[in-house]
């Protein structure tokens, strides 16, 4: 959709799904000498919201401006260029990166040539693009998930021209190989293996932010695992809306297991992987979990509700006996399993009862952790018209009391810890504490130990000398 020579966003064309395989392309980022000296002597920053995808994204945006010459600064006041790389899973996401870039529009009347960047998953919405038109002039450049490899051609037209740039791409979406990366750490790294979804729950506005399912070739994805291994990383997490889904696309039969078994062969110490659908969970990926100890005993399985009519509504094709029933076999096949999920309180038309069935299955699951949030309506879903919407006082006590229940089991199963030994990725010095190393177990537990100086990026033998609902404490031995 054009208007004024600006390319915007349109749901009907990002909801729209051919059966065309998406093919790898290569040499699609291209640096010339005038933008490899765009940056010279020219800062960068980037905030990144939203989730491990998004991070991912982040990675790949911050690698291309350092190739352009741009060095990053976690200050806002030294920036010649601030991007805001955006999450639209909830209206309360979008609102804040609003807030924080009202809140810098100073910068752009101090230092009129300071350019604003808005990109991500809320440059996809349409009414996200019309309400920067309407209210937000500082904003330069908008340009959505699809086309992350133009920004450098992006950037050098608004700096050279002046004016505003728009640039969202509709479209099921295309696999741009060989882009930069910066990491954020050195001791593991995301590795994304698909991207985009097909589900389309009622609720989600990512298969519309995010294009259809369309996997990575193999060759491609543990090329970049043996780079990150090579380069010291001990650790690859694995990221797609449904990894699960990996290579039917490409008409693999059990892909996702064939790549697990794949990076496991490559030596990397450590793989995880994000996120799983309960409708496609293999009895295979379950084996080569127990077949390969690189893999790690920790799984997130996002269930969203204890209802199966719940479920339904919001399409997401599996009951409450059948994840009950992967759980159990998880669990069974998989003693030392921890498991976190997904939990939305307050859907359209859910009443007590149905609520009282998330509280079910939490006692039920004994879940170690969960992102448990309020039904935030995201425009242009299905659920976001459905009549019976639930009322935001409901929808916060029904939140607060499904946190006490996930609190209560988050520290049970931690005690079980206490005065054993864990073997942790330091990942370096504690945010809160500088005399306190941090990092995670294999069962993705967060530990906080003291120790010698030089542990970063090793993994650790530490013995818990305490625990939390959500961390661990304990020493180096």
């Amino acid at each position: 959709m054009k208007k004024n020579d600006y390319v915007l966003p349109d749901h009907k064309a990002e909801a729209h799904r051919t059966k065309e395989m998406a093919q790898a392309e290569y040499g699609m980022f291209a640096m010339n000498d005038s933008l490899e000296s765009l940056g010279k002597g020219k800062k960068y920053y980037i905030r990144t919201y939203g989730c491990q995808a998004n991070v991912r994204d982040g990675e790949t945006i911050a690698g291309m401006m350092e190739i352009m010459g741009y060095t990053n600064t976690s200050e806002t006041s030294e920036a010649d260029v601030l991007i805001f790389n955006t999450c639209a899973v909830r209206k309360a996401a979008e609102e804040h990166v609003f807030g924080e870039i009202g809140m810098l529009k100073g910068l752009k009347e101090e230092n009129p040539d300071c350019i604003f960047c808005i990109c991500g998953c809320m440059a996809q919405e349409e009414s996200v693009v019309e309400t920067i038109l309407k209210t937000y002039p500082q904003v330069d450049l908008v340009f959505g998930t699809h086309n992350i490899y133009r920004l450098p051609d992006l950037l050098k037209e608004v700096i050279q021209t002046k004016k505003r740039k728009i640039e969202v791409l509709s479209e099921e979406g295309r696999i741009i190989e060989d882009l930069p990366v910066r990491r954020n750490q050195s001791c593991k790294g995301f590795v994304d293996i698909m991207y985009g979804c097909n589900k389309f729950c009622t609720y989600c506005i990512v298969p519309y932010t995010r294009g259809k399912e369309r996997s990575r070739r193999m060759s491609d994805i543990i090329r970049e695992v043996e780079q990150l291994k090579n380069a010291g990383g001990k650790e690859v997490i694995l990221l797609g809306q449904n990894v699960n889904a990996y290579g039917k696309d490409l008409g693999m039969e059990d892909g996702f297991t064939d790549l697990l078994i794949a990076v496991a062969k490559t030596g990397i110490e450590r793989i995880r992987f994000y996120s799983s659908s309960p409708r496609d969970y293999s009895e295979t990926t379950i084996q080569a979990m127990l077949d390969y100890p690189a893999i790690m005993p920790a799984l997130h399985l996002p269930v969203q509700s204890g209802s199966t009519e719940v479920l339904r509504r919001m399409a997401r094709g599996y009951t409450i006996e059948e994840y009950k029933e992967l759980f159990d076999r998880l669990k069974k096949k998989i003693p030392n399993i921890t498991f976190t999920t997904d939990l939305i309180v307050g859907f359209p038309g859910e009443s007590e009862e149905e609520f009282q069935a998330t509280l079910d299955l939490v006692d039920y699951c004994k879940f170690d952790m969960a992102y448990s949030f309020m039904y935030s309506p995201r425009e242009g879903t299905p659920a976001a018209k459905m009549a019976d919407q639930i009322s935001s006082e409901v929808k916060n006590e029904r939140l607060q009391r499904l946190n006490e229940h996930l609190n209560k089991w988050a520290k049970e199963n931690n005690e079980k810890y206490l005065h054993q030994t864990v073997k942790v990725l330091c990942e370096g010095k504690s945010k809160k504490n500088a005399d306190v190393y941090s990092g995670y177990s294999e069962e993705n537990k967060l530990v906080n130990f003291v120790g010698p100086e030089g542990l970063e990026n090793q993994i650790v033998d530490v013995e818990i000398t305490d625990v939390k609902s959500f961390s661990l404490d304990g020493r180096a031995l």
